[in-house]
């Protein structure tokens, strides 16, 4: 942790900053109105005609929905690709702690522990199951707005649940709609229309290990404006010693038609992250010790903890080994992000849209031996042009647009001592880097025939990438430079095609064919094998090419099925794997050739709709199986090196099954109306963390439970409250929920060391939560 003083100006700085959003709310005033019908986002109906979108229906139930199309805005227009959404009514009665809790039903979303108790890794077909933090390989946008930097980094920090209308997620190669860094898709969060709120909402949940999230909302709407605004402060002690945190999020989302044909949409997110920071296991220390008991104190510590050795003077020469609370780890990141839309509607068929957004990180980190400090700037500018026309009686969607990102960074690295944070060692890399995408694109859909439609696209992005590493070693005489320096640029194209057909009012399919890519980041040039800065800059893109074949099947009004298969080629994937504890990050290789194939089904039924119209059940499940089709790996020793073919293993950290099953009941009518509840069942398989497929990290199966009221409507006053008790593990399994890919290690015979070696490899594993309880209250003025 840091010092008390240090944690607490942090604690208040963020603290102030959510109650100064509330008092802007509260100053505001005005009256109800729903959007007008031409400015809803335009979907399809089974029969592919195009309607406007309804208003919002009330949350009466849980649904997964739906198959090539989106309710993201139109500026996406992801026109024929898989895309699954959850709407609130999936995750709004229960506790909200991080955005695991939004996307635990939609199938091909996986997620994993990151570093902090928001800092959820969430993956589209895999996409981040390799990593350690943030959201890789997919473009993270809220309401349009990019969330993702030029350098493929998003957080899922700055998001709490309780703001937020749903989700849609955008499946497979997406880089012709999306560019860089689509290379499994893309996911935009959706907040609460002003409209819906339309009111205040004050509430707070509390539980286990300390937690307690204070949060409120401000929904205001009138016949030319909606404004949401949210803000919240969560803080825990952790279940793993030396995880205590505090999170404050503000959210706002401002709407104004400033004429009939011109509207205005502005955007503000500010978080800030506070948290003690455990170190990641190895797979021996998380058998002995899951959660860190008794390790505060390194000269005697209990059986399995972990360790970090930093230098006894901050600066060269010998090394002391000691606990995470001894060397103050943790994390304290800043992130505001702030955007403009203006949308203009040029005549009834075209809208151009022109927006830009301003994005800040700063991050604070003395996450390892290592503290990492430094600001990160970007901006992001697009517009686009979408029109809808007639050709020989047929119905042509066009869109095109350019986008600009454009991201600085100043960046130093100091030795970590047990002094604390106030009192960092010596300077150990200096960076600054700067990167860069400029994109254009265009996408045609052609309704060619009452059922059928065409859709082809094809985009491009050209990036650049400046960076130079200062690299010193210090010594009792003097301290050294070394300079390490990039400067590469990348040129890639993404072409699509798909095909759409209902072939009924219950029955939907689709096909298509989409490509990716994303380039190295600048972080990934300077690290090497070894987990130590130095020159890896001949990393290349990773591309990606993949088919998609879905069904959409509704027999009846109680039974929902989707179902997609797909089979993605790579060419050069960038995979990351650590080195350990001790060491300054993760070490990126490109693999020349490997497939991803799987299978995603999700369902909703309700069995008796007449004798028990309130229950009702979800499911959603993902197979994933991720494998190199050509990649030799070079392991060294200190005697030998060896390359060993690992064509045909499992790609490591991509976890094979993924299920989540909920029995529901919500009581329609009589005394009880209001009540309900569900059993959630949540299954993970077992998977390889290593290239080798020598150790797995041991799958799970957890059971929740979750009982909740809304009280009706002739209650009067009183169904302006909500409650809810919550259940999480109930059986208190110990289980995994996050493990980073380790490196194998080359033995003295020169044949790589056995699952016994590999499993006191340290850098990898964090515990998952034990038995936990919460409950919550909301009050809706």
């Amino acid at each position: 942790m840091y010092s008390t003083s240090h944690v607490a100006s942090r604690r208040a700085y963020a603290t102030g900053c959510m109650v100064a959003v509330a008092a802007c709310a509260v100053m505001a005033h005005a009256h109800a109105a729903e959007i007008p019908a031409h400015h809803r986002p335009v979907v399809r109906h089974h029969d592919n005609t195009p309607h406007h979108a309804p208003p919002p229906l009330p949350e009466t139930g849980e649904r997964i929905t739906v198959i090539g199309t989106s309710h993201a805005p139109a500026l996406l227009r992801p026109a024929g690709q898989t895309t699954y959404s959850a709407a609130r009514a999936t995750f709004a009665s229960h506790v909200g702690q991080s955005v695991a809790d939004m996307v635990v039903t939609i199938p091909g979303v996986s997620f994993v522990a990151g570093n902090g108790p928001r800092d959820v890794v969430v993956s589209v077909r895999g996409s981040g199951d390799r990593q350690a933090y943030g959201m890789k390989n997919i473009q993270v946008l809220e309401d349009g707005f990019p969330m993702t930097q030029p350098d493929g980094t998003a957080r899922s920090d700055l998001i709490d649940p309780h703001a937020y209308d749903g989700v849609d997620v955008f499946q497979g190669p997406a880089s012709t709609v999306f560019g860089n860094y689509a290379i499994n898709g893309a996911v935009n969060f959706r907040t609460r229309r002003g409209a819906d709120i339309h009111g205040v909402e004050v509430g707070s949940d509390f539980g286990s290990f300390g937690m307690i999230n204070n949060y409120a909302t401000l929904g205001l709407s009138g016949r030319k404006y909606d404004l949401a605004i949210f803000g919240s402060d969560v803080r825990g002690n952790g279940f793993i010693a030396n995880s205590a945190y505090q999170t404050s999020t503000e959210n706002l989302r401002l709407r104004v038609d400033l004429t009939p044909s011109d509207r205005l949409v502005v955007k503000f997110v500010n978080n800030i992250t506070d948290t003690d920071l455990p170190l990641r296991l190895s797979l021996a220390q998380y058998a002995a010790n899951p959660f860190q008991s008794g390790c505060a104190n390194a000269s005697h510590a209990a059986a399995g903890c972990a360790t970090v050795s930093l230098l006894a003077n901050g600066s060269h020469g010998a090394r002391i080994a000691v606990s995470p609370q001894a060397a103050h780890l943790g994390r304290f990141d800043r992130r505001t992000v702030a955007g403009v839309r203006w949308e203009h509607d040029v005549n009834a068929s075209t809208t151009v849209r022109t927006q830009f957004t301003y994005d800040q990180r700063h991050i604070d980190q003395p996450t390892s031996p290592y503290a990492y400090i430094g600001p990160y700037d970007s901006y992001a500018g697009s517009s686009d042009v979408s029109n809808v026309a007639h050709v020989g009686g047929m119905v042509l969607n066009s869109s095109a647009a350019i986008s600009f990102d454009d991201l600085d960074a100043l960046s130093d690295v100091r030795n970590v001592t047990t002094a604390g944070h106030d009192h960092p060692g010596a300077l150990t890399q200096s960076s600054w880097s700067h990167q860069w995408n400029a994109g254009l694109r265009f996408q045609e859909d052609l309704q060619f025939a009452r059922n059928w439609h065409l859709i082809v696209g094809l985009g491009g992005t050209y990036s650049g990438l400046r960076a130079q590493e200062t690299l010193f070693t210090s010594s009792a005489d003097a301290t050294t430079r070394r300079i390490v320096a990039a400067d590469r640029h990348f040129f890639n194209l993404a072409p699509e095609a798909a095909l759409t057909y209902a072939a009924s009012h219950d029955w939907r399919l689709h096909a298509r064919v989409g490509t990716a890519y994303a380039t190295p980041t600048t972080s990934n040039l300077f690290i090497t094998p070894q987990g130590t800065y130095g020159n890896n800059t001949r990393l290349q893109s990773e591309t990606s090419l993949g088919v998609d074949f879905g069904a959409e099947w509704h027999p009846s009004s109680t039974l929902d099925v989707q179902a997609t298969g797909f089979y993605e080629f790579y060419h050069d994937e960038l995979v990351s794997q650590s080195a350990g504890v001790n060491t300054v990050g993760a070490y990126t290789f490109n693999a020349p050739a490997s497939q991803h194939r799987g299978v995603e089904v999700g369902a909703t039924w309700t069995p008796l709709p007449r004798t028990l119209p309130g229950a009702r059940t979800m499911l959603s499940y993902t197979y994933d199986n991720q494998i190199y089709t050509r990649y030799t790996e070079v392991l060294s020793n200190s005697t030998m090196s060896r390359a060993l073919d690992r064509s045909g293993n499992s790609i490591p950290g991509v976890i094979p099954h993924f299920l989540n099953a909920r029995l529901l009941y919500d009581q329609p009518t009589g005394p009880l109306q209001g009540l309900g509840g569900y059993a959630e069942v949540t299954w993970r398989g077992d998977y390889w963390l290593d290239n080798a497929n020598l150790l797995r990290a041991p799958g799970y199966a957890l059971l929740n439970l979750e009982l909740h009221y809304d009280p009706p409507a002739r209650f009067g006053w009183a169904q302006r409250l909500h409650g809810f008790f919550e259940i999480q593990n109930v059986t208190n399994q110990t289980y995994i929920a996050g493990a980073t890919n380790i490196t194998d290690v080359l033995s003295a015979n020169g044949h790589n060391a056995g699952a016994g070696v590999l499993a006191n490899s340290t850098g990898s594993i964090y515990a998952g939560s034990p038995r936990a309880f919460y409950g919550g209250v909301k009050v809706h003025f």
